[in-house]
């Protein structure tokens, strides 16, 4: 692990570098507060540091104070070592935001302990991190998938028309359906069903750049986000993405599947600053013409031609089309 010594006194210094080095840490050295501040505030840092109390540049307390500043960096332990042994000084040290402290001079075994105490701490410091972001990505994203789920990629899709609009660019949402899932699912089972989920949305992510994003709308239905797509060319992405399923079978437990899917497709700069579901309807509408035109193509959703159908006949219809 590497560990951080900052000391002004040379002598001081090499003893520490060298009692640590025998220890195993991978020792960095400094000389005042200033460097110490670099070192730490590095994306790959030391996460343990022992700092001597007065330094020039910046003293052991103020380099404590501006590392507790930087809240998004890992947890760093800092320990001060400092010859000032009164009550209000501990107090003063450990209220800048120093883990512990130790009294020169002092004992090796002593400082290797504490040092072991900084560890075990860093350690669960990470357990938790690890699993608040565990907690976050099942909460954000597919179990089956792992792609976005429906809520965050509906979270996504609102922040991204905003831009888009302000920024006047075109945002692409591409609505995808499993042509004739179903069929596997009665015929081949669900175990092989979810095979081929997890292809397919392994070849969308593929499909799409890395600011692009996908998630899974529900069932065998995907909902894929182009980011400032130019409308021209929109239509040749959205072929690469369907094609992008079809083009090789699907390898699964009861031998190779060759699957298709439809879209719709729908521009955000065709229709102005509408709700997201409308345009999440408009899409669907798309997508249900695709499934009537015969499967294993897209249609765009047209603003200047909407059509014009009875919201009590959209569900049966939306229903029909897998």
């Amino acid at each position: 692990m590497k560990i951080l010594i900052a000391d002004d006194e040379a002598l001081s210094r090499r003893l520490l570098e060298k009692t640590l080095d025998r220890a195993g840490y991978e020792v960095i050295a400094v000389e005042d507060g200033k460097h110490a501040l670099e070192q730490l505030c590095k994306p790959n840092g030391p996460r343990l540091a022992l700092l001597d109390w007065i330094m020039p540049e910046l003293d052991g307390p103020g380099v404590c104070r501006a590392v507790r500043t930087r809240s998004e960096q890992p947890y760093v332990y800092m320990v001060l070592l400092t010859s000032k042994g009164s009550k209000e000084e501990t107090v003063l040290g450990l209220e800048s935001g120093a883990d512990d402290y130790l009294t020169k001079p002092f004992n090796a075994e002593e400082l290797r302990a504490r040092l072991r105490v900084g560890e075990r701490i860093l350690l669960l410091e990470d357990r938790l991190v690890e699993a608040r972001e565990n907690m976050r990505f099942r909460a954000t994203h597919d179990q089956l998938t792992s792609l976005l789920n429906r809520g965050a990629v509906m979270d996504l899709l609102v922040r991204e028309l905003h831009r888009s609009h302000r920024e006047q660019k075109s945002t692409a949402i591409l609505l995808g359906d499993v042509d004739h899932f179903k069929r596997v699912n009665d015929t081949l089972g669900h175990v092989v069903g979810d095979e081929v989920l997890v292809e397919i949305a392994g070849r969308l992510v593929k499909a799409v750049r890395s600011y692009d994003f996908v998630g899974r709308y529900g069932g065998e239905e995907f909902l894929v986000v182009l980011s400032t797509c130019n409308p021209a060319y929109a239509p040749g992405r959205a072929e690469e993405i369907r094609k992008s399923v079809s083009n090789r079978p699907i390898q699964t437990a009861k031998g190779p599947l060759t699957l298709t899917m439809s879209f719709g497709v729908l521009l955000s700069s065709e229709w102005g600053r509408r709700p997201v579901e409308e345009l999440l309807h408009e899409v669907d509408v798309a997508l249900y013409e695709a499934k009537a035109a015969g499967r294993d193509c897209l249609r765009m959703a047209q603003a200047a031609a909407k059509l014009e159908m009875s919201p009590a006949l959209l569900p049966e219809a939306v229903r029909r089309r897998h």
